[in-house]
């Protein structure tokens, strides 16, 4: 098995993609390390290595969690497996 994003936590809202070339309506593997587990679903957008996507659901106004750190707060509604960056997430430091 291929792992293709990586989650620190169960109770993070993001994953981390690990390889290149990640397309719209690919089957990814997750591996949540600190639980370990795997999460499997297609991801809805192409996303480039090192960028995050949604495990989850997000709405308007939701905070973001990396690695367990609030690292922002959702603009605009996030489906799992959508791309998550600076067009829908935003910081809370200004």
């Amino acid at each position: 098995m291929s792992i293709e994003f990586v989650v620190h936590d169960a109770g993070d809202s993001v994953g981390v993609v690990v390889v290149e070339g990640v397309q719209a309506g690919q089957a990814l593997t997750g591996w949540v390390m600190h639980q370990d587990q795997t999460l499997n679903f297609d991801v809805l957008d192409d996303i480039p290595i090192g960028h995050k996507l949604a495990i989850t659901d997000l709405a308007e106004g939701d905070t973001v969690i990396k690695y367990g750190v609030d690292i922002g707060r959702v603009v605009q509604p996030i489906k799992k497996g959508e791309h998550l960056h600076v067009h829908n997430v935003k910081t809370k430091r200004w």
